[in-house]
């Protein structure tokens, strides 16, 4: 059986218990997996099995609980390194999420940044991958310099290109655009930038659900991705750091765990990876995100990232039919996630309406403000799409955003 009828067989669907439910007497529409995406029930019974018989804090105890939680811990950190490549598992931080991960690395960077040093982003970035870098910049006297983009939502690569120089020290780039859904020519800026001199920093928030990914043969510095854009739970998310880089960086938190002795004197930092998670780490997280990667690694990837594309197409061709509606960004290559406007009416308008027939979508500036700014628009209505979704969605998506202009 070949990997399309293997899809044909499964009904993904029916593995997420919160799709099954009516929101204003219409079945409920998820299209807002850019911003979370639901969670199967494998591991939401992870995390409740963890909490009903192993829950104990890791590496510390001598009992039986403690021993059972740091195994499933630390397999579930043994898990997140095959699904990225890494070369060890002392690579993978768990943190918080791309959020944190990404301040993680600028605060660690802080004693190799003088002034005058660049700081090279891109007009598509999350506000999570501008905002660490301009403060990293204000301690420092550090420049951050942002290329330009196409008016279709491409990097612009000959911008990208003339923007390296001499004296950038790190570029920091999503893999994919969690507003327009651009694809990102990663492999090549971060060759690009390595032979400028620079270190590379990937936001792998809206790619690691979707795109297989090695850090490897990437060759990137790091990458940054949390746990609940692919499936597992809230509050849990993973910095990959190449080894030589994170052993050169200082700590960022002190207390618990990232220590291999203290005195009142001084105090002196544990082994990767634990250098860089202080306290308590969140066990339950990381149980419920290795259910995630396994969950994934039990699916055909290609052919469900074929369906999603044959999703995002006829989304496209469907919102071009409707008078009145305009795409917001048409980047070559797309992953998931369709800006659009409605002429004469706000996206929140358009979102209240869609809500009202059962469809979940994100409207605003998806904490983007830099690129909607560039764009020419205060935000977009942005439809995103995940492994549940089906033609029925992307069809009851096109019928309400039709019967929502007759509202307007």
């Amino acid at each position: 059986m070949n990997a399309k009828e293997h899809l044909a067989e499964m009904d993904i669907r029916s593995d997420f218990p919160i799709l099954d439910q009516t929101i204003g007497g219409q079945p409920l529409v998820y299209l807002d997996n850019a911003a979370t995406t639901q969670k199967p029930r494998a591991v939401i019974a992870a995390i409740s099995n963890y909490y009903l018989h192993d829950n104990a804090n890791v590496h510390r105890g001598a009992h039986a609980l403690a021993d059972r939680a740091t195994r499933d811990f630390e397999a579930a950190r043994e898990s997140l390194r095959a699904l990225i490549n890494a070369r060890t598992s002392s690579e993978v931080i768990f943190t918080r999420g791309t959020t944190e991960s990404i301040n993680l690395v600028a605060n660690g960077l802080t004693q190799q940044f003088k002034p005058g040093d660049e700081i090279l982003i891109t007009l598509l970035e999350h506000h999570a991958n501008i905002v660490p870098w301009q403060m990293l910049a204000a301690r420092t006297g550090a420049v951050l310099k942002a290329c330009e983009i196409t008016q279709s939502g491409d990097i612009d690569m000959e911008s990208f290109r003339a923007c390296l120089s001499p004296r950038t020290r790190l570029v920091a780039v999503g893999h994919v655009s969690n507003a327009l859904g651009t694809i990102n020519p990663i492999a090549e800026m971060i060759a690009l930038a390595h032979d400028a001199g620079a270190l590379v920093l990937i936001d792998g928030a809206q790619a690691i659900a979707h795109l297989p990914v090695n850090v490897q043969d990437l060759n990137c510095d790091f990458y940054a991705f949390s746990g609940h854009k692919m499936f597992g739970p809230t509050g849990i998310g993973v910095l990959y750091g190449k080894e030589t880089l994170l052993d050169a960086m200082p700590p960022w938190q002190g207390g618990g765990e990232m220590i291999e002795r203290v005195t009142i004197e001084s105090s002196t930092w544990n082994s990767l990876p634990y250098k860089f998670e202080a306290g308590t780490p969140n066990m339950a997280g990381a149980v419920g995100l290795g259910a995630a990667v396994r969950y994934i690694a039990g699916l055909p990837r290609e052919a469900l990232l074929m369906a999603e594309d044959t999703l995002v197409q006829r989304t496209v061709s469907g919102l071009k039919q409707i008078a009145g509606v305009r795409l917001v960004g048409e980047p070559e290559h797309r992953l998931s996630a369709v800006s659009f406007l409605v002429d004469n009416s706000h996206p929140n308008d358009i979102g209240t309406l869609l809500d009202q027939q059962g469809i979940a979508v994100r409207t605003g500036h998806h904490c983007t403000m830099p690129l909607m700014a560039r764009l020419g628009v205060p935000g977009t209505v942005r439809a995103s799409f995940s492994l549940y979704n089906s033609q029925d969605d992307v069809d009851s998506l096109l019928r309400g955003v039709d019967k929502a202009l007759t509202f307007l």
